[in-house]
């Protein structure tokens, strides 16, 4: 056997990853799905478990757009008309008309001049923030990013690198002081909403700071954002970060159609000039196939779900369960951060207990994501629960009294 002893190392490392408590372990197999009826929000059956239902409180479909039965109908009347896949990467055959209205519709709704759509969101960082780093430009991040602009960052090659700590704004006002003069273009990346712990980046200080110093850069001081948990989230309107911390727009905004838009996919918005930069020049978008065709008319009518009365409704549903779920946190005499986003953690700060408090959930129908030792520093071991607008607030305090009841 000609790879035997390429396949004794891959499983070693399995094995290490095992060992140190880091490895992600066997994926949970959704059989079925069963929508919201009444006082209860959708229940999901497991292989394995029978006919068990569980209640999901780990999902990033923070309006359920995924089972919205008009979304649905959506993406099946595309189906129909054009076939289940796109057929070829976009500059050869695989643009449709599905996806140039949802690129329309999602640069309107943040109020820039174009878009552009990805396979995923994290491509779309990737190939957004890759092309744009020249040998003399300089990337400063906050040391929480999410891991696709970690990568992005490692697959550039900038003339340096700044990580600034975690919401420390003197920090990084003072790392693009350092860049003067070291480079002609600046990029100051940042998630919008930090996703395992809810909290968000101060956009408008970000922005303040870096329109203070724009003038030093030939290329500009810019800011991008990946908002993917931000955006339909967020926001009054569901606009998200820009809209909660009133900044002004970002230079170049990241999002997905996989989270609240409950689809597959990512984008970005900006200006004219950065759009047709980004297709002529991000091999993520040029070389792979773009989401179906059903899936660009599924997203599109989720913006447009979002973008109405309903929408608002949702979002105002989201945020009164956010707040039910946090209160009753407190109530209990547990920590959380306080915040206005439906990312609501748990602060366990020990790991042996977020184990044991993930398996109780399991063991009473609730399926919740614990982050314990040494996937995060020790006295951060958390349970990251995440509200959605088609929960009920008896699934809300449902799980509350699980937890009332959960070891100590």
């Amino acid at each position: 056997m000609p790879h035997d002893r390429l396949d004794a190392a891959l499983e070693a490392h399995v094995t290490g990853l095992q060992e140190a408590g880091t490895a992600k372990g066997a994926e949970t197999v959704v059989v079925g799905a069963a929508a919201a009826d009444g006082d209860r929000g959708p229940r999901f059956e497991l292989q394995g478990e029978g006919d068990r239902q569980f209640l999901r409180m780990n999902s990033n479909s923070y309006l359920g757009m995924g089972m919205h039965g008009t979304v649905i109908e959506a993406e099946e009347a595309t189906a129909a008309r054009f076939g289940a896949g796109p057929g070829a990467v976009r500059f050869i055959s695989g643009t449709y008309e599905t996806h140039v209205r949802l690129e329309q519709g999602l640069a309107a709704f943040h109020g820039r001049e174009a878009g552009m759509i990805f396979s995923a969101a994290y491509v779309a960082t990737l190939g957004t923030i890759t092309p744009l780093v020249t040998k003399e430009t300089v990337l400063i991040s906050d040391a929480l990013n999410h891991n696709c602009i970690i990568n992005a960052m490692k697959l550039a090659r900038p003339a340096g690198k700044a990580i600034y700590p975690h919401l420390d704004y003197a920090a990084l006002e003072q790392a693009i002081v350092d860049a003067k003069g070291n480079a002609k273009r600046a990029l100051v990346v940042t998630d919008g909403i930090f996703s395992m712990r809810g909290d968000h980046a101060e956009l408008d200080r970000i922005m303040e700071i870096a329109r203070r110093h724009d003038s030093d850069f030939e290329d500009n001081c810019v800011v991008v954002v990946d908002d993917s948990h931000g955006v339909g989230a967020f926001g009054q309107s569901g606009r998200g970060t820009e809209e909660y911390c009133d900044s002004p727009p970002v230079d170049i905004l990241i999002g997905t159609l996989g989270k609240a838009f409950g689809i597959n996919g990512g984008y970005v918005v900006g200006s004219n000039a950065l759009i047709n930069f980004l297709r002529e020049s991000a091999p993520m978008y040029i070389y792979s196939n773009p989401i179906t065709p059903a899936e660009a008319a599924a997203a599109h009518k989720a913006l447009q779900i979002l973008d109405s009365p309903e929408g608002n409704a949702l979002l105002e549903n989201l945020r009164a369960l956010t707040q039910r779920f946090q209160q009753g946190l407190i109530d209990l005499g547990l920590e959380t951060i306080p915040g206005d986003h439906p990312v609501v953690p748990l602060m366990l700060r020990d790991t042996e207990r977020t184990h044991a408090t993930v398996k109780h959930l399991y063991e009473n129908g609730v399926l919740a994501t614990g982050l314990a030792f040494p996937v995060v520093p020790r006295g951060d071991e958390e349970i990251r629960f995440q509200v959605n607008a088609d929960h009920t607030e008896a699934d809300i305090d449902e799980v509350l009294s699980i937890l009332a009841n959960a070891p100590s």
